[in-house]
């Protein structure tokens, strides 16, 4: 959350994240703005009053500068009324702890998430703001926008649907968004601030001298973090008098916000190493903090990190994040003030070194992460007892679980790596594992939106670095997931430039593989010619350097070529080649299937007697190789043969033996391996074709 005071319980979730209505909080003050937020919710607009249906949702808007408490209340407000809702709430941050305003295509993507929604990698956010609309359209959602950065932000994520509820969180007016009237927060009242110096620190010593807490909560302009942070300094000092803070406060002779005076006393109190310690938290990623990130930042063992952040919960420094790890938040009205301490202490060498040793740290954590699923071999179990007790995880799911709670910090972690710009070997490594460890958990498919990012990250990284092939391998990447959901054409443009960088890096793998792949790419955007030239191309280098394996399947990317354009005396020719490599290197099952095309492609070419005698000596390889499926495959192919050779005899035999072999009854179909643009790598896609009837134009 932004602010931090007013909710003196408090309730947090991460971006994005969808959660049924929190348990009684203990709010203080603003009656007459939840009053009146609550009134303007039920107002009629100026779409009903000119005898429109509202198009949209209504929006609230709860403006105030940070630290004003504004987010409490539109949290406080969000409790109470999200019965109303019974599709659920939403909850976004949409600027970073350090000001920048967050993208809308990730926060778009967020929220989809929290949905349950598919977020297919690199969409743009014209297409993420659509589905999410989609999404949402004929629920009744509440959407809580914190921290909003300008109009064009919320307008982008707003539904379409007037049965939704927008509450928006801002420093100032959303100009642009019709009939939005702002709730804008100055301080608490007198009464309820004092109230908060009660809820934090023991009674009694407001009781004996109540003008000092009101003259506290004047000093402090009834600024509720202000107000938070002055009462964890009380709290921590017993003996210490609520007029004395007060006259601390007055004598402090920087002029500023009341917070950033609140702050500086507060810090000033703390022991050096603490201090140290609180200031460099400016530099978590996110603003999310753990044990593992105070450590590396301030270079002191986990026991105490963990120590000091609670005493900064306690201060009010920090807040807690709810879920199964202990994690810490630094609010964000604090973010810029603990930065500007940062920057007056210590030396920008040192904020570098902490930042590295953060960084160094995160990637080991994910290489333990990664290799706590590796447990199918004697040399990966060893490899996890060397590492330190204090970076292990003790199963698979204690890593999985802390990698989705950890998910946005590791990928703004990696963000602000990039944009250093003196880091990028740490980027490099940070990026690289955090590639392995999503994809060791989550899977390929599940983790392409944020692999997606991270990708054009490393690329981001390569250009400026001229690593060429690095490039080639970040614009591989990228192309294949550009392929998987359909943007075929700028996953060709991208396989190009990685064809270009790879031979600059003199790189054969990148270079065969880009060559390959734009093959693909030509073959599912239907230009067979320019297909087959460029897995020719491949097999040429494959061939150059006795590649024998690979060659013997491009043989098949470029007789599959041929079938779709027609040309099956070329693609018989092909499967020929690629029959005798696969018997020369002993492939039994690539051989059957090898086979197996080759009487497709016979058919297609209406020579149904050489079909036949190819589709036998494809079902003893099969047999061979054990694959039942395949035989039951190819015993249909040799019953749709034998009725056109008019022996409906033999082929009743041969259609039961394939119902027998598959158990339903029903025969598998496929088409022709297009490896490369359907979510398969072109090395992973190599024969994986099935058996049909039917003809390539089908």
């Amino acid at each position: 959350m932004t602010d931090q005071a007013v909710d003196a319980r408090g309730e947090n979730r991460s971006a994005g994240d969808r959660f049924p209505a929190a348990a009684e909080s203990h709010f203080l003050g603003r009656a007459r703005e939840l009053k009146e937020l609550r009134a303007d919710i039920e107002r009629a607009g100026l779409d009903t009053l000119s005898g429109r249906k509202a198009p949209r949702a209504r929006v609230l808007l709860i403006a105030g500068r940070p630290g004003s408490g504004r987010t409490a209340l539109a949290g406080e407000l969000v409790r109470r009324i999200s019965d109303r809702y019974p599709d659920g709430v939403l909850r976004a941050r949409l600027t970073e702890p350090d000001g920048t305003p967050v993208p809308v295509e990730r926060a778009a993507r967020d929220l989809l998430t929290a949905l349950g929604r598919p977020t297919p990698p690199g969409a743009g956010e014209d297409d993420l703001t659509y589905a999410l609309r989609a999404a949402l359209a004929g629920t009744r959602t509440l959407l809580l926008l914190d921290d909003a950065a300008g109009a064009e932000q919320v307008d982008a994520l707003l539904p379409d649907d007037a049965a939704c509820l927008l509450v928006a969180v801002s420093e100032g007016p959303l100009t642009g968004i019709s009939d939005v009237r702002p709730c804008t927060l100055g301080g608490l009242d007198a009464k309820s601030g004092v109230e908060l110096l009660a809820h934090r620190i023991d009674p009694v010593r407001i009781t004996v001298d109540p003008r000092a807490a009101e003259s506290l909560a004047e000093v402090c302009q009834g600024q509720p973090a202000a107000l938070t942070l002055a009462a964890g300094w009380l709290a921590a000092r017993p003996q210490a008098a609520v007029s004395d803070l007060a006259k601390q406060l007055r004598a402090d002779p920087e002029e500023g916000p009341a917070l950033g005076r609140v702050l500086r006393l507060v810090h000033d109190g703390l022991p050096a190493p603490a201090a140290r310690m609180l200031r460099l938290l400016a530099l978590a990623p996110a603003g999310d903090v753990d044990a593992h990130t105070a450590s590396a930042l301030a270079g002191c063992s986990l026991e105490s990190a963990a120590e000091l952040l609670d005493d900064f919960a306690a201060l009010g420094l920090l807040r807690a994040v709810p879920g199964p790890l202990p994690r810490h938040e630094v609010p964000g009205c604090l973010h810029p003030l603990l930065t500007a301490l940062a920057r007056r202490h210590d030396r920008p060498a040192e904020l570098q070194l902490a930042r590295a040793r953060m960084l160094e740290r995160t990637v080991r954590l994910l290489q333990a992460c990664r290799a706590v699923t590796e447990t199918d071999s004697p040399e990966a179990r060893e490899r996890q007892r060397q590492l330190p007790q204090g970076l292990r995880f003790a199963t698979p799911r204690a890593a999985a679980d802390w990698l989705a709670a950890r998910r946005p910090a590791l990928l703004a972690a990696a963000r602000l790596a990039v944009a250093d710009g003196e880091l990028d070997t740490l980027a490099r490594r940070l990026m690289s594992q955090l590639v392995r460890a999503m994809v060791a958990h989550l899977g390929t498919q599940a983790a392409a939106g944020d692999l997606y990012g991270v990708h054009r990250l490393v690329l981001d990284v390569a250009e400026r670095r001229e690593l060429p092939r690095e490039k080639a391998a970040a614009l591989l990447n990228l192309a294949d997931l550009d392929a998987r959901t359909g943007r075929t054409a700028e996953a060709l443009a991208r396989y190009r430039a990685a064809l270009d960088a790879g031979r600059e890096a003199n790189d054969p793998y990148a270079t065969g593989r880009a060559m390959e792949s734009v093959g693909s790419a030509h073959q599912e955007l239907g230009d067979y010619d320019r297909a087959a030239d460029w897995f020719g191309r491949a097999l040429a280098q494959r061939l150059a350097r006795g590649e024998r394996s690979d060659a013997a399947r491009l043989y098949g990317r470029i007789a599959t070529a041929h079938t779709y354009a027609g040309r099956y005396g070329e693609a018989q020719r092909n499967w020929r080649a690629a029959v005798a490599a696969h018997r020369k290197l002993g492939d039994v099952a690539a051989h059957a299937r090898a086979l197996s095309e080759l009487a497709r492609v016979q058919e297609y070419a209406g020579r149904p007697e050489e079909c036949l005698r190819t589709c036998q000596e494809a079902v003893e390889w099969a047999r061979r190789a054990e694959d039942a499926r395949l035989q039951a495959a190819l015993q249909l192919r040799l019953a749709d043969t034998l009725e056109r050779l008019g022996d409906p005899v033999a082929a009743r035999l041969h259609r039961g033996a394939a119902e027998r072999m598959l158990g339903d009854g029903t025969g598998p179909e496929g088409g022709p391996d297009e490896g490369g643009t359907d979510g398969t790598s072109p090395e992973q896609a190599a024969n994986a074709c099935e058996i049909r009837s039917a003809s390539p134009e089908d």
